[in-house]
């Protein structure tokens, strides 16, 4: 699609797996603006893309913003080829989880989605690198990573499904050694579950990291010694403080963990295999994320 002779001028990365299957997202999008005099040009990824591939065509496309839509993997994509640049990208929600849209405050409807990207303010935002992989959201090792390799594995996607994952990894997933340094202080502990928290809470809402700022000098590691589904509950409905002996926090700019046997690791939800170390430190302000007008962003 060629660019109108427009002031704003928009490149859309589509992820053609995720949305409606009775309308493409692409068509959604030339629908939107159809009317519009913002031009717009569409990518959509193909099965076997590659980050260069994107980065070619945002460099052709030579977009005042770059807008992902899918879910937070293909946020995680574009966030790869527009690291420390001033180029703003917007967020079209149309995954399983849409981990980071809900982290922003963007809306969960397509339409409300694109007229925040195309008129949203924006802000600078930190994330990490874990492993030497761009994380923007949350990784983990231990129990979700479990999960979220349970939920690949299923042929349908859902909150049934997601159920269905959670109830095989709460049966099956074992704890592991964990140990670590923070604040001069040296951790050894079996644990259920370590996160490396960029951002507040899981797709499913579930808050996982309360204290979590997008745009501070630092991350969080949440330290979950026991399966503490409760104790989480417990904290997200009354905001009472977390039982140590369950759950600590830990806030750090950079970190290294390592585990006595493989533990099972996710970024972005997307399962990397089993591990037995984690090397993460922050990124500061080096993404540019467009958000709602009553940015409500940590």
């Amino acid at each position: 699609m060629t660019y109108k002779n427009t002031k704003l001028r928009l490149l859309f990365i589509v992820n053609q797996g995720s949305g409606n299957k009775d309308e493409s997202l692409s068509e959604q999008i030339i629908n939107h603006f159809s009317q519009s005099d913002i031009g717009i040009e569409i990518f959509e990824l193909p099965r076997s893309c590659k980050t260069d591939d994107v980065k070619k065509a945002i460099e052709k496309a030579n977009a005042d913003r770059v807008i992902a839509v899918g879910g937070d993997g293909t946020l995680k994509l574009v966030a790869e080829c527009l690291l420390d640049s001033d180029t703003p990208i917007g967020i079209i929600p149309a995954g399983s989880a849409n981990g980071m849209a809900k982290e922003l405050g963007i809306p969960l409807d397509i339409e409300e989605a694109l007229d925040v990207a195309a008129n949203g303010p924006t802000k600078k935002i930190h994330a990490t690198s874990v492993n030497e992989q761009l994380c923007v959201h949350l990784s983990d090792i231990g129990f979700n990573a479990y999960l979220v390799k349970k939920f690949d594995e299923l042929p349908s996607r859902g909150m049934w499904t997601y159920a269905k994952s959670a109830w095989h990894a709460f049966w099956n997933h074992k704890k592991m050694m964990v140990q670590f340094k923070v604040n001069n202080r040296e951790i050894k502990t079996e644990a259920a579950m370590v996160v490396i928290a960029n951002a507040t809470k899981y797709g499913t809402g579930f808050q996982i990291n309360p204290n979590g700022k997008l745009d501070d000098n630092a991350f969080e590691i949440i330290l979950i010694k026991e399966y503490a589904v409760m104790e989480i509950l417990k904290i997200w409905i009354s905001k009472a403080p977390w039982n140590p002996k369950k759950i600590e926090s830990f806030q750090v700019s950079e970190v290294s963990i390592s585990t006595k046997q493989k533990a099972h690791f996710q970024v972005d939800g997307e399962y990397l295999g089993k591990i037995n170390q984690i090397n993460a430190k922050l990124l500061p302000s080096c993404l540019t994320v467009v958000v709602p007008e009553l940015d409500s962003a940590p």
